[in-house]
């Protein structure tokens, strides 16, 4: 692994690397096909998607917030039509939360807008530059899961 605090040309480029990528995820943001919800709503969305059923207090854990937050959050993404709330199949005393087809309808749209977007942005690259894209897009990924 890189010992990235004492060469001054890698905490350059760390630092380009983060101010590239926040720049860019808040355009993406504002890529929004319901501007009634939140980010935390459209993430939660994302990752009920990604990860399936869960529980409050797993999509708690995965999204990095309190469980009476995520409570909050389910709840208002459910009173909009975009989860239920089922009985947890092993344990009656909790709750499972699930997206509906409606929430699959405005993630897919969503990603269409965004990925539409991007691929305007790919356009004003040339040819080498868009395969150096190509190429990072996997160590991007990771780096987003690590």
């Amino acid at each position: 692994m890189p010992d990235l605090t004492t060469h001054g040309d890698d905490e350059a480029a760390v630092n380009a690397l983060r101010s590239a990528v926040m720049r860019l995820s808040r355009r993406l943001k504002h890529q929004r096909v319901d501007e009634s919800l939140s980010p935390t709503e459209m993430s939660v969305l994302g990752t009920l998607a990604r990860c399936g059923t869960a529980t409050p207090g797993e999509l708690a854990r995965k999204e990095h917030v309190q469980p009476p937050s995520m409570t909050r959050i389910v709840a208002l993404l459910e009173s909009k039509g975009l989860v239920k709330l089922e009985p947890h199949p092993e344990d009656r005393r909790q709750k499972v939360v699930t997206q509906t087809e409606r929430a699959e309808a405005m993630l897919e749209e969503s990603r269409r807008k965004r990925n539409a977007f991007l691929a305007s942005l790919v356009e004003g690259l040339d040819e080498e530059e868009w395969a150096k894209l190509r190429a990072a897009a996997p160590v991007l990924e990771k780096l987003a899961h690590l």
